[in-house]
């Protein structure tokens, strides 16, 4: 049953948090700013109203997760530091003497109270509403671009990423105590996921039943990841005959260089306070998705005139619509893509940054040529050159690839005299000024990363990577905005 009945009003010790938690402190800033009863609202059909047992209010688990994205701790982590901590208990809006939940309550939470929510949106929204109520926002102007989020489990076997972790754990054990080393089981020279999962277990058990060596930080850090990991799999046994991360795919961010997880699409404010984002899977293409990101900055009360993004967003649709809806569109043309026509738009996506074409099951093109076709009375081309190879096992070959052939190429046509308008636009200095501002986002990229744990996904699937994101972004903007608000001051 749900409720929002807190006891901390009841406690005898109530007055201790007025003497440990100051008023600059971040958790108690956000508290005073944010009205969450907006979770309540938003997840009441979740639960039962009038039956049964009452449930850890919905929005304490939701502040759980959202110290998780604060702070980057693993579920163990954030748990274990409300016990002691209590900056956490007052915003988590418990009694000092309250017990904290058990760990594995917040996965029950994602998976089953967070399901079709589009919480994401809702979040992003509510800072925005806030960021415009409190004056924030004054521009006009969103800053677009996609940072990219490994995949838990990479492009590794089931049985490789298991060995990984589990070593990382034993690892960090010998370093205090080599003795342990006898205490371990023998490896399992199968090729059983089972296997492997059974061994992590044994590790798990032994390291647990040495209680002064597990509670060292750098061994248990080790232990809490293992832990969460070998939940994970077991779950998702059913599908490892690849990888555990289905939804995770390749996605390029050079000629050279690639990933294998998810794109998050950003929308952000001139201020820095994030007005839309959209997960996606890494091999998704960024310019595809500056109007949605456009229209979900519009929905959350920002007035927009003016988009700033790289050569990614200079397409012909998004010039086009730029136009139509009276916005200055600052992205510099791409020769490739901007000053040519082309056949099968929709399978085949021009990466940016490594200068090629990437077809629907996510190759790119080995190399390119350019073709002047003299005495034809043509326009030149660009042809892309694909690994015959890899198109020879393609599950997507049927109408791309022909059978038999040496090589499979994909074509552009050159068209100098496209674009015009946005040529001369982007030589102006007005262009030249507002493009310089695109390193905002750069920066907001790298916080979500390196403060937030957005390099790395902490769990499987298009639908965590969504979760991951909306605390991730919600935290940075309330921080944003808490900073802005103490500058006026």
């Amino acid at each position: 049953m749900i409720s929002n009945q807190e006891s901390l009003n009841l406690s005898p010790y109530i007055a201790i948090y007025d003497l440990v938690v100051p008023k600059d402190n971040m958790l108690r800033q956000i508290n005073e700013l944010v009205n969450f009863s907006f979770i309540i609202e938003e997840l009441k059909t979740k639960y039962c109203l009038d039956n049964g047992r009452n449930a850890v209010p919905p929005i304490r688990m939701f502040k759980y997760l959202l110290l998780k994205s604060i702070y980057d701790l693993s579920d163990v982590d954030v748990v274990e530091r409300s016990r002691y901590d209590m900056s956490f208990k007052y915003f988590l809006d418990m009694a000092p003497e309250d017990p904290v939940i058990n760990p594995s309550s917040l996965t029950k939470f994602r998976k089953l109270r967070l399901k079709d929510v589009t919480l994401l949106d809702l979040l992003i929204g509510k800072t925005v509403e806030i960021a415009l109520e409190k004056e924030i926002i004054k521009s006009k102007t969103i800053i677009v671009d996609s940072t990219h989020t490994q995949s838990r489990f990479n492009q590794k076997s089931p049985k490789e990423f298991l060995q990984e972790k589990s070593k990382n754990l034993r690892k960090a054990v010998y370093q205090i105590d080599d003795s342990m080393k006898e205490k371990f089981p023998p490896k399992p020279t199968s090729n059983e996921v089972e296997d492997e999962l059974n061994y992590c277990r044994r590790v798990v058990s032994i390291v647990e039943s040495e209680p002064q060596l597990a509670a060292i930080p750098k061994v248990n850090e080790k232990l809490n990841v293992l832990h969460e990991v070998i939940e994970d799999y077991t779950e998702h046994m059913s599908q490892m005959n690849r990888s555990t991360d289905t939804d995770a795919r390749v996605g390029h961010k050079t000629a050279d260089s690639s990933f294998f997880g998810y794109k998050t699409h950003i929308a952000m404010s001139d201020e820095r306070i994030i007005t839309a984002a959209i997960p996606t899977t890494g091999e998704k293409s960024d310019g595809k998705y500056l109007q949605e990101l456009v229209g979900k900055s519009q929905a959350t009360g920002m007035e927009i005139k003016t988009v700033i993004g790289d050569t990614a967003y200079s397409e012909k649709d998004n010039i086009s619509y730029a136009k139509e809806n009276q916005l200055e569109l600052i992205s510099k043309l791409h020769p490739h893509i901007t000053h040519g026509t082309r056949a099968k738009e929709d399978e085949f996506e021009f990466n940016k940054d490594a200068g090629m074409f990437v077809c629907k099951a996510g190759q790119m093109a080995t190399k390119k040529k350019y073709e002047e076709r003299k005495g034809q009375d043509k326009n030149p081309r660009i042809k892309f050159f694909f690994d015959i190879e890899k198109c020879k096992v393609c599950p997507f070959r049927e109408g791309c690839y022909k059978e038999g052939a040496k090589s499979k190429t994909y074509s552009i046509t050159v068209k100098s005299t496209e674009h015009k308008d946005q040529e001369a636009f982007q030589e102006t200095d007005k262009f030249k000024q507002l493009a310089k501002t695109r390193y905002k986002i750069e920066a907001k990229n790298s916080e979500l990363k390196h403060r937030h744990g957005f390099k790395t996904a902490n769990s499987s699937g298009l639908f965590g990577m969504e979760i991951q994101g909306a605390t991730a972004i919600f935290a940075v903007n309330l921080k944003r905005i808490l900073k802005l608000l103490n500058e006026k001051e």
